[in-house]
């Protein structure tokens, strides 16, 4: 069963391709529009803006907490009663330096605040963390899925190898819109869709 959309979908498969389609291009919107360049560096609100953008032509909650609990697998994200809290102290978190940012990622990860489509936005919110503290971007293409999911399925205990992975694929072209789009495409990648290419949403 799809989950609730504004499209009407009803098949998982038609909603996932049609999400990531809508989402991708709403993407691209936010780097070309420069509407990521004035919001607020490492801020919850910031996360929330960029998962409305994403996501508000689809879903009703776009931007929106989630009012269930989650579990990927045997992982069972932030506990909805102490959500709002563990938010509040993810905002007050440091986010100077490339171990900080990290860090702050590693725990919105674990907090998972959106019914869907944590992933996709929260590595738009790092990379802008990045670029805007340290004056750099992960090149997502240069990051093995599998290694990936396996750090960041470790990093709650120990966030050493997410910290090798991601700093291994540090580039500092933090303008660059190919780099942008990797990212994009390779969240859909981590997330098993098939992943349009961005010359499909032009």
């Amino acid at each position: 069963m799809a989950l609730e959309n504004k499209l009407g979908l009803s098949s998982s498969a038609d909603l996932a391709r049609e999400e990531e389609r809508i989402s991708k291009k709403k993407a691209l919107e936010l780097f070309e529009k420069g509407i990521l360049d004035i919001l607020p560096v490492g801020k919850f609100s910031t996360l929330q803006a960029i998962h409305k953008y994403l996501f508000e032509d689809i879903y009703d909650f776009a931007g929106k907490l989630r009012t269930v609990n989650i579990a990927k697998g045997s992982f069972r994200f932030a506990p909805l009663m102490y959500l709002e809290a563990a938010l509040d102290n993810i905002d007050k978190m440091p986010h100077s330096t490339f171990d900080e940012i990290v860090e702050k990622y590693v725990e919105m990860n674990i907090a998972h605040p959106f019914r869907e489509g944590n992933g996709r936005s929260t590595r738009i919110w790092i990379d802008h963390i990045l670029k805007n503290e340290i004056g750099k971007v992960v090149d997502w293409s240069k990051v093995d899925k599998e290694d990936y999911l396996l750090a960041m399925e470790r990093s709650p205990i120990k966030d050493v190898e997410i910290k090798v992975l991601l700093k291994s694929a540090l580039t500092d072209e933090i303008n660059s819109r190919e780099v942008y789009m990797k990212g994009i495409d390779h969240s859909y990648y981590y997330e098993g869709y098939r992943a349009f290419k961005t010359e499909e949403l032009l």
